[in-house]
């Protein structure tokens, strides 16, 4: 083979495209619930909305974009996560003079040269949902409960909400002098990233996986909060209880883009072992400042659907398989092939599940093919059939087989 896919891509198809289906149905329909609208951005965006949302000191812009220029020079990337496009189109066009909360959510693929491995992928899928116009804590508790939501609604069990809050841009300069100076000390522990981060972004160091000792030794935000911070953890922490969410704080939780202020949070499954975060999110109230616009308080999660496919509970796997032919025809006779398309045709617009075989195989072969494809019936029409406007009706489960009036077929099958 000549051609082969890209590496860190997937080709869906047969029982895992069926599944992948059946899951964006139903974080749709759940999204739908909670009052969100879908929303669609280009997968392509002007690099500097990246640069200057993610951050141009992350890893996503520094290493992972996929950027390239337009014929006519103009910095592009494919986007690497979908938020700063929803604030973009959010701004752009014109939808926060509303007032109100702007409820939004996405279902999409993204983009990052990152190292293919066991759930990562260069080209990976995200459900998303963002709530534009609001500060109040209760939408933040919204947020979380969907995020939980998502996991519950196909059968997962034992999660936890890991719950942190990372200041705003009023308390944490000062914890930054005090992280920084604490990190001082700290400089021959390091990771070779963690060294360069401890300059230019420190409170990055908390999300790197590698400086899990050097992070025990550190100062946390939570300690130094603002009393506006602080009053809405306090809120949120509430909320909540109230509502039966229960959380475990965690100071050292911080999200991996530069944008988050306030909450963060993931939703942890243990049963994973050391990646057992199935989605986080956090709120992003200097966002629309940092695309040209004012001040949008707004809060979002997103969750990997690969991830959520490769991890589905054995009874979701079979409630979302593909559904098996309520019957499949067996074309006997050449000159039966337009009596069995007209049948199937009238078959299908009563809702029924039709396949028809019109490779013109060996019966034995066509058979074959209808008990691998686990229809509930095989429909057989030849030339005698045809002459006695008849079809011999076979039971794929029990092996009984009938002769019934081709008018009738819908009555066996419903």
């Amino acid at each position: 083979m000549r051609f082969k896919k890209p590496r860190g891509t997937q080709d869906f198809y047969g029982e895992t495209m069926a599944r992948w289906a059946g899951i964006e149905s139903r974080l749709a329909d759940l999204a739908k619930r909670y009052g969100y609208s879908e929303i669609r951005t280009p997968i392509f965006e002007m690099s500097e909305l990246f640069v200057r949302a993610v951050g141009e000191g992350s890893d996503i812009v520094s290493k992972e974009m996929y950027a390239f220029e337009d014929k006519k020079g103009r910095a592009m990337t494919l986007r690497p996560e979908n938020t700063a496009p929803v604030m973009r189109a959010f701004l752009e066009n014109g939808l926060h003079r509303s007032g109100g909360i702007t409820r939004f959510f996405y279902i999409g693929p993204m983009f990052r040269y990152d190292r293919p491995q066991a759930g990562r992928y260069r080209q990976f899928h995200q459900f998303g949902i963002e709530a534009l116009g609001s500060s109040n804590p209760a939408i933040d508790a919204e947020v979380i409960e969907i995020s939980l939501e998502v996991y519950r609604l196909f059968g997962f069990e034992g999660l936890e909400v890991s719950l942190n809050t990372v200041g705003c841009p009023v308390c944490r300069p000062g914890f930054r002098k005090i992280l920084v100076s604490a990190l001082e000390g700290l400089k021959g522990e390091l990771c070779v990233d963690c060294s360069e981060r401890a300059l230019t972004n420190p409170m990055r160091i908390f999300d790197c996986k590698e400086c899990v000792e050097v992070k025990k030794k550190l100062p946390v935000i939570t300690d130094h909060l603002c009393v506006e911070c602080e009053d809405h953890f306090k809120q949120l922490q509430r909320i909540l209880t109230d509502i039966g969410i229960d959380f475990v704080l965690d100071p050292l939780l911080v999200r991996g883009l530069d944008y988050y202020t306030r909450t963060a949070f993931e939703i942890l499954h243990p049963e994973l072992g050391g990646q057992n975060a199935l989605c986080g999110g956090g709120r992003y109230d200097g966002l629309a400042r940092d695309c040209g616009g004012g001040d949008v308080p707004a809060i979002g999660f997103s969750s990997g659907i690969e991830r959520l496919l490769e991890n589905l509970p054995e009874k979701a796997l079979d409630e979302l398989s593909q559904k098996p032919p309520d019957a499949f025809f067996i074309v006997a006779d050449e000159s039966a092939i337009s009596r069995v398309m007209e049948l199937a045709g009238r078959l299908r617009q009563e809702g029924f599940h039709v396949v028809c075989e019109l490779s013109g195989r060996a019966m034995k072969k066509q058979m074959k093919t209808a008990s691998e494809a686990g229809a509930r019936y095989s429909v057989f029409i030849g030339q005698d059939e045809l002459e006695k406007e008849k079809a011999t009706i076979k039971n794929m489960e029990t092996g009984e087989q009938m002769e019934v009036s081709m008018d009738g077929l819908a009555d066996i099958l419903g």
